[in-house]
């Protein structure tokens, strides 16, 4: 037990050589070009991680995991999140580091004369740390990343049909990128509950910044707009393209009665005509 005791001693006291000593080697050993802050942020990184284990070696009949790897873990994964990285860039790490910390943790174990039963429990341990700090974060980083997703999602769907207010009763409603069902639900019930909240007279659907429509979309369009008309607010279209109007014909709805024109600047300047008439 004396051995497994100044093993713990000695890697809580040079926790910064060891790290910088691991860092320096997986960098070496897989030809990585790593930045000084991203090298100081792994160098951070094992300090905390072999102050862990340096910690829990004192546990020798237990295996035991403290809820602060738990922690670190999980803040592992939340900055290579945060920070736009993918899961494979700690993956592929992994088996070299594990070789590496095995090879270290074995000659130390020799230089501070360990029995084979203790250095052996103690490549154990450190084994045992690895695989659950892995596993904390691949579990950890495939809930943050479907959360991330799914909050950039439902923000880039709010930005694909914003109100933007012209005058008091005229609004210009943009509909920006690909439209599918989702965005059409969602001005279904966002959208246009503001609009009447807004009591709005006058709406230009500006097709402009639009990329492409299926026929189903745009038959969810179309009864948008009907559903606004009979909201008594007058809508009127600008912006259509060639190509996205000969889809709307192609669903075979009749758009003759709708007003459209070539720009935002020309709809605004005709509605405005009509309201001082």
């Amino acid at each position: 037990m004396n051995g497994i005791t100044n093993f713990s001693a000695y890697i809580n006291g040079n926790l910064e050589s060891i790290s910088n000593q691991i860092v320096e080697s997986v960098i070496s050993r897989m030809g990585l070009v790593i930045s000084d802050a991203e090298k100081e942020q792994a160098l951070a990184m094992y300090n905390q991680l072999l102050g862990f284990f340096g910690d829990i070696l004192i546990y020798k009949d237990e295996e035991v995991v403290p809820e602060e790897l738990i922690k670190w873990s999980k803040n592992n994964a939340a900055m290579q999140v945060a920070g736009g990285g993918k899961i494979s860039e700690i993956v592929v790490r992994y088996g070299p580091t594990r070789e590496i910390v095995n090879e270290m943790f074995t000659d130390l174990s020799v230089e501070l004369e360990l029995t084979v039963r203790e250095a052996g429990f103690i490549l154990k341990r450190i084994s045992q740390i690895l695989d659950v700090s892995l596993n904390e974060t691949f579990f950890a980083f495939e809930r943050l990343s479907d959360q991330y997703q799914e909050e950039t999602r439902k923000e880039l769907t709010k930005l694909s049909a914003p109100i933007v207010p012209i005058q008091d009763d005229i609004v210009v409603l943009p509909l920006i990128g690909f439209i599918d069902e989702v965005r059409v639900r969602h001005i279904i019930d966002n959208v246009i509950p503001q609009l009447a909240e807004m009591n709005v007279r006058h709406v230009i659907s500006d097709f402009s910044g639009l990329v492409m429509i299926n026929a189903q979309v745009a038959e969810a369009i179309y009864q948008i707009g009907g559903t606004l008309r009979l909201m008594g607010i007058h809508i009127v279209v600008a912006g259509l393209r060639p190509d996205l109007a000969q889809t709307i014909v192609n669903t075979g709805m009749d758009m003759s009665m709708t007003e459209s024109y070539a720009t935002v600047k020309q709809a605004l300047k005709v509605l405005t005509e009509q309201e001082k008439a």
